[in-house]
């Protein structure tokens, strides 16, 4: 399958960044290269470096953005490595957290409870540890933490025991074996109609694979402290656990002395580093969400560089 991903909240993204044609910006969530080739073709002598995970996006968004050599640079890695594969100072960051439509639409990522392939969920294939490891390896009080946690899901215990259970019997190899395990935790009310029951484990397990909130605030923070002054950073979320992240991270970021109001002098020495841009996070437009139903959990949040 072509690596396609459909670019959230595009125009939003492009106009928070506040793109200046000389500037220096980071694509850190390449994907398909949508984002990237809206931030390219407004340089003129700046230069712009995308990063992912995923060898498949890279080699998409090289071939996407051919026609801009000399401003446009890929690299395969991990955004928790930001500092090593982009010099300081830079003017805008994006992070797009989102799963790309490619990934959850090819059954062979194993992303997807909607498509029968193998337990993978790894956004890099040379990662070590894949949702096959997790689900067959982890005991299961460490399962059920890693599903209520990361998937806010109230029958965590429930799941976690049906999980370990099967496993005894052969191992769980697929999605839909997986899937059809966890089906059986819900009561009948809830197996049918509006969300499907699978989607908050699978979420959990992807989180998992992937150390995606474990690397998240660090990213963020070496994000802004390699901005020059005026520059921005924006971040587009999927769910709550990341939303509150980028959130309070912002918020602390933004927060100045911290001395009693009773003390004349800072002693503290603390001070903003950041303003925020967006008080509350810009959702997508109607017009977008008819063309893309993923977008619509999605959330941007803007800080800029002091």
């Amino acid at each position: 399958m072509e690596f396609y991903h459909y670019s959230v909240m595009a125009k939003q993204c492009i106009a928070a960044l506040n793109i200046r044609p000389d500037g220096r910006y980071v694509d850190c969530t390449l994907g398909g290269g949508g984002h990237s080739y809206e931030i390219a073709r407004r340089l003129k002598g700046g230069t712009l470096v995308g990063i992912d995970r995923d060898a498949d996006a890279v080699a998409a968004a090289k071939k996407r953005l051919a026609g801009f050599e000399g401003l446009f640079r890929a690299v395969c890695g991990n955004f928790s490595d930001l500092r090593a594969f982009v010099d300081a100072p830079v003017d805008g960051v994006l992070f797009d957290l989102g799963v790309s439509s490619y990934q959850l639409d090819t059954a062979e990522r194993g992303f997807s409870y909607r498509l029968d392939g193998p337990l993978d969920m790894r956004m890099s294939r040379n990662d070590p540890i894949s949702a096959y490891d997790v689900v067959n390896g982890y005991e299961k009080e460490e399962l059920a933490r890693i599903i209520r946690d990361y998937g806010e899901e109230r029958y965590a215990g429930k799941i976690a025991s049906l999980i370990c259970a099967a496993r005894r019997q052969s191992p769980i190899k697929t999605t839909f074996e997986l899937a059809n395990v966890i089906k059986k935790a819900f009561p009948p009310s809830e197996r049918y109609g509006g969300k499907n029951p699978c989607k908050r484990t699978f979420q959990a397990l992807r989180i998992e694979v992937n150390g995606e909130l474990k690397i998240l605030e660090k990213a963020l923070r070496d994000a802004v402290d390699m901005l020059a002054p005026g520059g921005r950073i924006a971040v587009i979320t999927f769910h709550s656990l990341e939303d509150r992240i980028v959130k309070n991270t912002f918020r602390d970021l933004a927060t100045g002395c911290t001395c009693s109001k009773n003390i004349p002098v800072c002693v503290c020495g603390r001070r903003e580093r950041v303003k925020l841009i967006t008080r509350k996070p810009v959702t997508a437009e109607q017009a977008e969400l008819e063309q893309n139903n993923r977008s619509k959990p999605a959330k941007l949040r803007v800080a800029e560089k002091l």
